[in-house]
């Protein structure tokens, strides 16, 4: 007999291997119905319900009803928009319609595009599939079957799909009510009318493969929910992401602009360098607390340098080059080479260590214009990069403090929800297995040390090293990768970087790469969003708003703004000939913290009366407790007007 363990360690027993669903079934037929996928073991990837389980596995079964489910059921929702797209349209190839953060999409080649009417009939013909209930049947095919099957159906695609898979993979197709299949591995639900709520979202173009040089596509994208109610809360958060999507921010705040004389590349006006310079301060502030050393490293490098670190093997194509005297040069695409060039510039002593690096320099990156997305997805940017060279017995120590810097800025940011992923070894690297099992070694030590809730990600490492990314998560519950640790003994080794040690002889560094704020225009364009404008205090291009009745109060008011200026305060006076409702509604839409309004009573008594943005009223306040107050709240960098 076979053992299958279920949560609380009680077991079911089996004549042979079962499916998902065979074991649901001896739990109980309300699971049964319900029963969409499972995990085994302990891992997050979602087995299909039609999978057998292995002997001894411990199962935890997913239910349509779960949100754990959503991944089923979105892949599910992308099938059954194929389906519809190639019953409304017929002659429409379909591709790949993966999940995705938050939903799935499907890429179509199809000659006549699609419309917004047409958004609203494939939506339509998908709620019928849906409703129909449509039982969805797993089958394995012959691979030369498979191939002559979509050879005559005219789906091209599929078939380069399935001549491209290794030969030690199935090829499995999904069948939906024996009316239509699609090329899949799965995991799918048992019925259509397992999916209880779908919404398309948008169309846009794509190409196959990623590649601009092959066909153009068509991508639909769509979500699907548990529940109406889930799909309702989604789309709620959806309109609220579009009024604070950090590009309408950017233009409504005067923050910053761009020009397609430097695609992906951010003109910051006055307003946004005062905000960028503002976090870069910050950072130094923090730099001096934290025992970093601030370098600045040349821009262009010739490309012997990247061949030394790698980059140029593992990183070409996303790098700009140049010829200059007949050598070819590259636009620095990071900071590393060039720190390590620096730090083995001079001989340093195991007392010496941990050298801390930190660099403002500006990087530049080649993207794709398909991918290219405001301040979020740039050509040129800076970080708040810093390297540490360190000895091995000092790597734990650095690790932990690392993360006690990082804990603290994302604290002080009003930005206490994250999550921490350990990134492990990629299949394209650099480096001998020892190395990497050292390298990812220290860092989930570290975390444990820590207590530090974690999730591993598979191969999702840099090619010279595993890493630590931190994912923030925003007011509206979204993940945006921003903070990043990453272990590296493979540059020192590259670049044959040493110290004298205690014992008087040679000695590797351990070198560890570093960014918490992580690209600043990514960084800006995150925190707009997470604060729909609504900034702090110190980080507000314009802390406060003078605004006057009539042109009696303007003295005054001209008295009050050098006051606040004295104080170290952004301050500026609205004198414009306008009514007093329109220069508030303008300075509220501005998200200016604090107005201050100047009429007749303020004139008599010298008190002033102040406007919150939020719209609270206080009135007769002491001018000079008010900008003490202020300034304590700007220097302290308190959240909290």
């Amino acid at each position: 007999m076979i053992k299958v363990y279920l949560p609380d360690n009680s077991f079911k027993e089996f004549e042979k291997e079962p499916t998902v669903l065979e074991v649901a079934s001896s739990i109980g037929s309300k699971l049964a119905k319900d029963t969409i996928g499972a995990r085994l073991n302990g891992d997050k990837e979602i087995i299909d319900l039609r999978s057998n389980v292995p002997a001894d596995s411990k199962i935890e079964i997913i239910t349509a009803k779960s949100v754990d489910g959503r991944e089923v059921l979105r892949h599910s929702a992308a099938h059954v928009l194929a389906q519809a797209a190639q019953e409304l349209f017929p002659g429409t190839q379909v591709t790949i319609g993966p999940v995705i953060d938050s939903g799935f999409y499907y890429d179509f080649y199809r000659e006549e595009p699609f419309t917004p009417d047409d958004l609203k009939a494939l939506e339509k013909k998908m709620n019928h599939l849906i409703k129909k209930n449509a039982a969805i049947e797993k089958r394995v095919l012959d691979r030369q079957e498979a191939i002559q099957t979509f050879k005559k159906m005219g789906e091209d695609f599929k078939v380069e799909l399935i001549e491209g898979l290794p030969d030690s993979e199935e090829v499995s197709i999904y069948e939906q009510g024996g009316e239509w299949f699609d090329l899949c591995r799965g995991p799918h639900v048992q019925k259509t009318g397992q999916i209880k709520a779908i919404k398309l979202l948008s169309l846009a173009g794509s190409y196959w493969r990623g590649d601009e040089t092959k066909a153009q596509l068509q991508r639909v994208y769509g979500t699907a929910f548990e529940s109406k109610e889930a799909l309702d809360e989604h789309l709620a958060l959806l309109e609220e992401a579009k009024k604070r999507d950090h590009r309408k921010l950017g233009k409504d705040l005067d923050l910053f602009t761009f020009h397609n004389y430097a695609p992906g590349s951010p003109f910051f006006t006055a307003k946004g360098t005062t905000i960028y310079n503002k976090l870069v301060d910050y950072m130094r502030e923090k730099y001096v607390k934290y025992g970093y050393d601030e370098v600045i490293t040349p821009q262009v490098f010739d490309v012997e340098l990247y061949h030394k670190s790698g980059h140029y093997e593992n990183y070409k194509e996303n790098m700009f080059f140049t010829d200059v005297d007949g050598r070819e040069f590259s636009m620095k695409p990071m900071n590393c080479p060039g720190h390590c060039l620096l730090f083995g510039s001079k001989k340093k002593s195991y007392r010496e260590l941990p050298y801390r690096m930190a660099d403002f320099g500006r990087l530049h990156r080649y993207e794709r214009s398909g991918v290219m997305h405001g301040l979020t997805r740039v050509r040129t940017f800076c970080q708040d990069d810093a390297h540490v060279f360190c000895r091995f017995d000092q790597l734990q120590d650095e690790i932990v403090e690392l993360m006690k810097f990082l804990n603290e800025v994302y604290i002080e940011l009003g930005m206490s929800e994250y999550k921490v992923f350990l990134s492990t070894r990629p299949e394209k690297r650099m480096g001998s297995e020892e190395i990497w099992d050292k390298a990812e070694g220290a860092l989930e030590k570290a975390l444990k040390a820590l207590d530090i809730p974690y999730e591993v990600n598979e191969g999702d490492g840099a090619f010279y090293g595993p890493k630590l990314d931190i994912m923030f998560v925003d007011a509206l519950k979204r993940d945006w990768q921003l903070g990043t640790l990453q272990a590296d003994f493979n540059l020192p080794e590259a670049f044959d970087l040493s110290f004298v040690n205690s014992e008087n002889t040679n000695e590797r560094p351990v070198m560890l790469h570093r960014a918490i704020l992580g690209s600043l225009e990514r960084f800006f364009g995150v925190y707009l969003e997470h604060t729909a404008g609504r900034l702090p205090l110190w980080l507000s291009p314009m802390q406060v708003k003078v605004l006057n009745v009539s042109d009696v109060h303007a003295e005054f008011c001209k008295n009050l703004v050098n006051d606040f200026k004295a104080a170290g305060l952004r301050a500026e006076f609205d004198s414009r000939n306008e009514k007093l409702g329109y220069k508030i509604r303008e300075a509220q839409l501005s998200k200016t913290p604090y107005m201050i309004i100047v009429g007749d009573n303020e004139l008599e008594s010298g008190k002033i009366s102040v406007r919150l943005r939020s719209g609270e009223q206080k009135d007769n306040l002491d001018k000079q407790e008010f900008i003490k107050e202020l300034k304590e709240k700007d220097l302290t960098r308190s959240l909290n007007l």
